[in-house]
């Protein structure tokens, strides 16, 4: 669902995406088996909320981008190896 040329990324659109390249980019820093691990379930929560939260619910994304960022740090400290204590159920959107 990349943008075509000449489609334009809206702000949010554009904190989505930096928050996506922030978690693969905090990954390369950790084990091979961690980095893995996290890439998939990074990848799995954003292509599982990008078909399941409403587009027009502003309020829920700015919350799931707050606690994505929130995890994104927890996850830039060295002494955290990966997501597994970070995995929230995201499932309720209303």
């Amino acid at each position: 669902m990349g943008a075509s040329r000449g489609q334009r990324l809206s702000g949010m659109q554009k904190q989505v995406l930096s928050l996506y390249r922030g978690f693969l980019r905090v990954a390369r820093s950790k084990s091979d088996d961690e980095r893995r691990n996290i890439e998939s379930i990074v990848s799995q929560e954003f292509r599982r909320n990008s078909v399941e939260v409403d587009r027009k619910n502003f309020l829920y994304m700015e919350y799931l981008l707050r606690r994505g960022n929130k995890q994104l740090d927890q996850l830039r400290n060295p002494g955290t190896t990966g997501l597994t204590s970070l995995q929230v159920d995201l499932s309720k959107n209303d």
